[in-house]
């Protein structure tokens, strides 16, 4: 999603957008004559989205390839009958798949392969963001924030395209939209693929009767996985309508702002 930053640009400190704004409150915004200016990404930020984005795209796809060796959801501890599915998923096409043609070994390697580099860039970047402040200054929420008139005004400036925030980097949808997917989603897509993975499952078995068994943690791993390709859906749809190639040249680059 898009925000401003103190130059009127709109900004996304961890995705890389930025977008020149317009009209009074642009001008408003101009950096003084000789005010210094600084990278708007962070090295960390910038190598974290794109290696998070290359694991994501291969564990969704290779998921998808692993999903078609039996598309049946259950709840529970164990589950082989349609009868007690409760959700059967289509068979993927080969194209939206890794490898691209239905092999489930292969798809498993290809799956593996992404989920540890997955695990430990996320264990990096909230352990970045909570020695630089970057999580308290950027993405945690203020109580002011969660009143409903202050959220009702953000919701209704999202769907007027103006994504600008009164005193940060990130309005109140955007943090929580960031909170949600860094402090639930990700850490639950690692949490629930160690829940089904042969080798960790044993370990995990605690965790596992917490949520009700094994084909629980499963349901669980697919609900995660599909929640955010939900949220990279909206997020590059946003990006589509805030100047693009700016933001990703700057979380190329890390563009710059005025300090």
């Amino acid at each position: 999603m898009a925000c401003r930053g103190d130059t009127g640009e709109r900004v996304d400190p961890l995705c890389g957008q930025r977008t020149a704004s317009s009209g009074s409150a642009a001008r408003r915004h101009l950096p003084r004559p000789g005010r210094a200016r600084v990278r708007r990404h962070g090295l960390s930020v910038r190598l974290w989205h794109w290696v998070n984005l290359a694991c994501l795209v291969t564990l969704f796809m290779s998921g998808l390839n692993i999903s078609n060796a039996h598309p049946r959801l259950y709840w529970g501890e164990w589950g082989f009958e349609s009868a007690r599915a409760w959700l059967t998923l289509p068979r993927f096409p080969g194209w939206m798949t890794i490898p691209g043609h239905y092999s489930l070994s292969a798809a498993r390697d290809w799956h593996l392969l992404a989920a540890w580099p997955f695990a430990g860039g996320l264990a990096f970047i909230w352990l970045t963001m909570l020695l630089t402040g970057h999580f308290r200054s950027d993405l945690m929420t203020r109580r002011s924030e969660w009143r409903p008139s202050a959220i009702r005004a953000d919701i209704v400036a999202h769907f007027q395209l103006d994504f600008d925030s009164a005193d940060g980097k990130l309005n109140f949808l955007q943090k929580l939209s960031y909170g949600i997917v860094l402090g639930v989603l990700l850490p639950g897509m690692v949490i629930s693929g160690l829940g089904i993975s042969p080798g960790i499952e044993p370990l995990a078995r605690p965790l596992i009767e917490l949520v009700g068994g094994r084909q629980s943690m499963r349901s669980l791993h697919f609900i995660f996985a599909w929640s955010l390709f939900a949220f990279f859906v909206v997020h590059v749809t946003l990006v589509l309508l805030s100047s693009p190639l700016t933001q990703v040249r700057d979380m190329i680059t890390g563009g710059r702002h005025a300090a």
